[in-house]
Order: structure tokens, then C-alpha cells, then sequence
């Protein structure tokens, strides 16, 4: 009990840490879907790893209902979970699910419909999902990585990168962790590609300011 009491304090103070609109502790507990949501899945995977499957789907269902927060009973979830507002989240029977990760709304961590066996996506400790991006198959996104808002993610997501655009690419954060305590922005990524195309395009400016230059000394 009293290790059951620890973990729930260490969930809310995550909340707190990393949402500036939590007050108290007591109000994250008792407004907060997220929270919810989390505690209402610990129960339904109790029952669904010991075979009550009906009972299982029943109580998941019943959270998706109280909390618009959809996470399948097969599920599995670390600790200190952080669900951001949460409505439309869907998390698929396979997911897998690190410590210290950030979903904000309308996050899907889905399969692509074509996987057998394992068919969603593993997520490793301290990532973070933007709002409605969608993580779809069977794959591993690594430690400390970072999904921005709206992208599609088809393969992997090394650790330390942020995943960005349709679909997602990597940018590499200067091969460092990062701390979402403190930096939770999830759309202020630079697109890699349009990097390299701005890259270009400086390049094709500095040589056509050289044939310029050529041409009037001729």
C-alpha cells in the first residue's frame, strides 16, 4: 500500500513539474482526465494480464468514457506517465510505454493494420509526443526522443532526436538528452529537409554572385 502511495505521489508530482497550470496535488488528483485515465488502465491491465479479458475491456471502456482517453487493457505503461489534457489519445493493445514520458492531445501510438504479434510502437523513457502526431507500427522511438505536433511517424526514432513532418524525418538534438521538465515545446523543430534545401539555395546564391563577378572582370 504505502509503495502504491509513493508511486501516485511521484505521478503527481510530474504532472506538477511539468504542467504551469497545476495548483495542488489534490487538484491534479481529482480534476485531472490523464491521472485518471492512468489509474483506471492499472486496474484493467491487472485483470488482462491474468486472463479476465471482458472485465478488463469493460473498466478501459468505462475510462474512455469518463476521460475521452483511449489505452487498450494489453498495454503496457511505465511509471509517471504525464497524459497533457489527453482528449483523443489512443494507445494500441501492444504499445509499450518507458518512465517519464509526455503525451499531449490526440496522440495515436497505433499499428499500421498489416503487423502480427507486436503491432504498436515502444516507447522508451522520457519521450515526449506532440499533439496529434500518430506513431504507427511496431518500432522503437529511444530514449529522451521528442515527436513534434502533428507528425506521422513510420520508423524508428533514434535516441536524443526529434521526429518531425509527414512523414516524420529526423533531426539530431546535439546528441544530448533532453530535460521535458524544463523544455516541453513541441513545435519549435526545424524541418532537416528544409534545412538542407535552405542549404542549397545559400549555395546557389554564393555561385551565381561568382559567375557575376567573373563575367564583369571578363
Amino acid at each position: 500500500m504505502a509503495k502504491r502511495v509513493t508511486r501516485l505521489g511521484g505521478l503527481l508530482a510530474a504532472y506538477q513539474r511539468r504542467d504551469p497550470a497545476a495548483r495542488s496535488k489534490l487538484e491534479i488528483f481529482l480534476l485531472y482526465p490523464g491521472v485518471h485515465a492512468v489509474l483506471w488502465h492499472r486496474v484493467a491491465h491487472w485483470l488482462y494480464v491474468r486472463r479476465h479479458f471482458f472485465l478488463a475491456r469493460w473498466v478501459s471502456q468505462h475510462a474512455r468514457k469518463k476521460t475521452g482517453i483511449e489505452i487498450h487493457p494489453g498495454a503496457t505503461i511505465g511509471r509517471r506517465l504525464v497524459i497533457d489534457h489527453g482528449m483523443g489519445i489512443v494507445i494500441g493493445e501492444t504499445c509499450e510505454i518507458g518512465d517519464d514520458c509526455l503525451l499531449y492531445q490526440g496522440v495515436t501510438l497505433g499499428g499500421t493494420g498489416k503487423d502480427q504479434g507486436k503491432r504498436h510502437p515502444t516507447l522508451g523513457d522520457n519521450v515526449m509526443v506532440g499533439s496529434g502526431a500518430r506513431v504507427l507500427g511496431p518500432f522503437k522511438v529511444g530514449d529522451n526522443a521528442r515527436i513534434a505536433a502533428g507528425a506521422v511517424v513510420l520508423r524508428e526514432v533514434p535516441p536524443n532526436c526529434t521526429a518531425v513532418g509527414v512523414p516524420a524525418r529526423i533531426a539530431r538534438l546535439n546528441g544530448r538528452p533532453v530535460s521535458y521538465a524544463d523544455d516541453v515545446d513541441q513545435i519549435s523543430v526545424r524541418d532537416p529537409i528544409l534545412e538542407e534545401l535552405e542549404l542549397l539555395l545559400n549555395k546557389i546564391d554564393s555561385l551565381e554572385q561568382e559567375v557575376k563577378k567573373t563575367r564583369h572582370s571578363a
